[in-house]
């Protein structure tokens, strides 16, 4: 799709090579003015794969031997030459290749993890395992860092710019920290996980301190990272509701003489953004891909003179999406002329799939043949699946993204907790709901997705109860023979729908829940990880840690600080307060610990609840109203002709009919949700009192049915 920017791409697909991991292609420095660049990408086989184009053929120019999976790939040099040299990380290793594909350096960092991210600047090497942070200068230990949350990429300043080495590490809680030696500098909060960092300009700027960050939740931002302070420049809202942001380059691909912003997500979806004159971006064009971008790098590739993107996939395709004009000629009958070339290689294409079908064919007979011998040994085919299950902010949902190398064929979704399954307008998915009896096997959900032919990303969303948890499974099985399946299992939590912050409004009504005991700091760590989402599972360092929470379907907050022996929760719902004493009781009790268990509740904080979830179910309810009066509208109109004769308010609702039809239809049961909040709020709050009041439910149930907000104040008040 193009949006006003001259520019015109052509798509052209290159090799594929196996599965790849995030950052792990690159260009190396062309020869040349506008001359072709040498492509170089590491896949999960271990294989590093160094290959040039020649008349639309790629020409390999080195390739190793398989071994453990690449996790980064990055290019290196002394400062202010070109950076030729290759640098790839595997396993707890860094190997280093000349352009020609020799190795000159292997370094084992006898880290305890897998490297996840690496940075190259010079002699320098910044290396990130999960929590860790190591810096090595010709490959002697300099500095060290633990992180409080996950580490998922990092940075340095351009050290010839700004004479000082300043590492910027993107934190999984929402947080850039950025580092002086071994020590934190300061801390910056992004409005999502940042997931990808990038030199603004791939320079850091004018100043050398501009960074570029994407989230996993698809934001986009520019940050400058001056040494006493940041300056927030500008952010980029996910508002399409687009894949998380895997990928970042700048270049110029308008041939203008500015640096185009390139961006990778992981729907597949790649986007090209330019800035205005007051140097905002905007988007310009986009392209979509059937599967998560891992890479994505600016240059000329394809043929001398014409610059493209250059992106690889997940399941290890490499594509550019070229400036050169595809040849295409209008003839009598618009007839496509194609040149010799391309000819030779359309023949030379179907040689070889006749030569390869002749191949399936043969192979498929020798298994079936073996798997009847009286000595045959089953093997099961190895695949790739990549997921990714996240909670939404913007609808208190729960995205669930799965890819795999290959084809889908379905996946089967079960659940021993009750959730609702929501739909997704990418999913093209045929979904069947299966009966299932919830009592003797804790089974309350199963549901199976049939994929479409070609079909290697499926995402799905999920909307859980706070209060019921469990565990949610997915059965991945692909279009493979003999048929096999993968599983994957993930926690829905009883406070599900709480999301980190880092901070809170103190002057809310709050209720206070105080566990004492003979608990380790290690023991409530593990608790409260059990309760929440977002929370390291890694035991912060010190004595005492506080985390701020907050609901994203209420607004509600939380406050947990804990450390040996004692732990303090705030929260200004009381059923909040009343799921952890509960979820908190059981856990220490299977522990054997036990426990002093005391809170302190305030009243005011249950009309402040109410509040809060007023403005939604006077929305639901409104909205059920017109969906209601729909069809009664409908008729009118078409008995009529016209709508001149109804009230603006009617008119209204037959113009957005289709608008609120499928508002309606995103939102199965969030009445009934509401409806339960309520109830929960209602029961716990006398709960804390002594006092049992669900007898009085069927009544609070028909208050809501003709609702008003301060009827059901005064009956929460009249209750006791």
């Amino acid at each position: 799709m193009e949006l006003g920017l001259a520019l015109a791409l052509a798509r052209v697909d290159y090799v594929q090579v196996g599965v790849t991991s995030q950052k792990t292609m690159r260009l190396l420095p062309a020869s040349g003015r506008r001359a072709t660049q040498k492509v170089v990408i590491g896949d999960h086989d271990g294989v590093i794969t160094c290959f040039g184009i020649k008349k639309g053929e790629a020409m390999p120019v080195f390739k190793t031997l398989p071994g453990q999976r690449i996790t980064r790939l990055e290019l290196g040099g002394a400062l202010n030459t070109p950076q030729e040299k290759i640098f790839v990380a595997a396993g707890s290793e860094v190997r280093g290749f000349t352009k020609r594909g020799k190795q000159f350096l292997s370094f084992e960092t006898n880290l305890t993890e897998n490297i996840k991210a690496m940075h190259i600047s010079g002699a320098d090497l910044f290396l990130c395992a999960s929590y860790i942070y190591n810096h090595y200068c010709d490959c002697k230990d300099q500095h060290y860092y633990l992180s409080g949350d996950k580490i998922n990429d990092i940075l340095c300043l351009p050290v010839e710019k700004l004479n000082c080495i300043t590492p910027i590490l993107a934190c999984q809680d929402r947080v850039l920290r950025v580092l002086q030696g071994s020590d934190l500098l300061y801390e910056v909060e992004v409005p999502g996980p940042p997931s990808v960092l990038a030199l603004n300009n791939g320079n850091g700027g004018d100043s050398g301190e501009e960074v570029l960050f994407g989230t996993s939740d698809g934001k986009l931002g520019l940050i400058q990272f001056s040494r006493s302070s940041p300056v927030h420049k500008w952010e980029i809202r996910n508002d399409k509701k687009r894949g998380g942001i895997l990928c970042i380059d700048s270049f110029d691909i308008v041939g203008d003489g500015v640096k185009e912003l390139l961006i990778g997500r992981d729907d597949g979806m790649l986007e090209v953004y330019n800035f205005d004159s007051t140097n905002d971006p905007v988007l310009r064009y986009d392209h979509a891909l059937s599967e998560s971008i891992t890479s994505i790098q600016g240059g000329c590739v394809g043929k001398d003179g014409y610059d493209e993107i250059l992106v690889s996939t997940y399941s290890g395709w490499v594509t550019g999406l070229t400036t050169e004009p595809v040849n295409r000629e209008g003839g009598s009958g618009e007839e496509l002329k194609i040149s010799q070339e391309m000819q030779n290689k359309i023949s030379s294409l179907r040689s070889e799939l006749e030569h390869l079908q002749i191949k399936v064919l043969q192979e498929r007979e020798k298994y079936q043949q073996s798997s009847r011998s009286s000595t045959a040994v089953s093997a099961v085919p190895a695949f790739s699946v990549n997921d990714k299950f996240t909670l939404n902010k913007d609808d208190a949902s729960y995205s669930l993204i799965l890819e795999v190398q290959t084809a889908i064929d379905n996946v089967l979704i079960q659940s021993d907790v009750p959730i609702d399954l929501l739909d997704v307008d990418k999913n093209s998915a045929v979904v069947s709901f299966s009966g299932c009896d919830s009592e003797p096997n804790s089974n309350f959900l199963l549901a199976t997705y049939r994929c479409q032919a070609n079909t290697t990303r499926l995402e799905l969303k999920i909307r859980s109860i706070e209060g019921q948890y469990g565990i949610l499974q997915a059965y991945v099985t692909p279009r493979i023979q003999p048929k096999t399946c993968h599983v994957r299992q993930y926690q829905i939590k009883p406070l599900s729908l709480h999301q980190r912050t880092h901070s809170i409004d103190h002057d809310r009504p709050m209720n206070t829940l105080t566990l004492k005991g003979q608990f380790s700091f290690t023991e409530i760590h593990s608790w409260v990880v059990f309760c929440l989402p977002e929370v390291p599972e890694k035991t912060p360092a010190g004595e005492c840690i506080t985390f701020y929470f907050q609901n994203t379907f209420l607004d509600t907050q939380l406050e947990s600080t804990y450390r040996k022996g004692e732990g303090f929760f705030k929260s200004d719902n009381i059923s909040t307060i009343s799921i952890l004493k509960d979820v908190l009781s059981k856990e220490a009790t299977k522990r054997k610990i036990n426990l002093n268990i005391s809170y302190d509740i305030n009243e005011i904080s249950v009309n402040h609840t109410l509040k809060l979830i007023h403005p939604k179910l006077e929305y639901q309810l409104l909205l059920a109203k017109k969906v209601q009066l729909i069809d009664a509208l409908k008729e009118l109109q078409v008995h009529e002709g016209n709508m001149d004769f109804l009230i603006p308010e009617y008119r209204c609702i037959l113009e957005e009919a289709d608008h609120l039809l499928e508002e309606y239809k995103k939102q199965p049961a969030h009445l009934e949700r509401l409806y339960g909040m309520i109830t929960d709020l209602f029961i716990d709050k006398f709960k804390f009192k002594g006092t049992n009041v669900k007898s009085k439910v069927p009544l609070l149930l028909e208050i809501l049915d003709s609702y008003d907000q301060n009827a059901l104040i005064t009956f929460f008040d009249a209750a006791a």
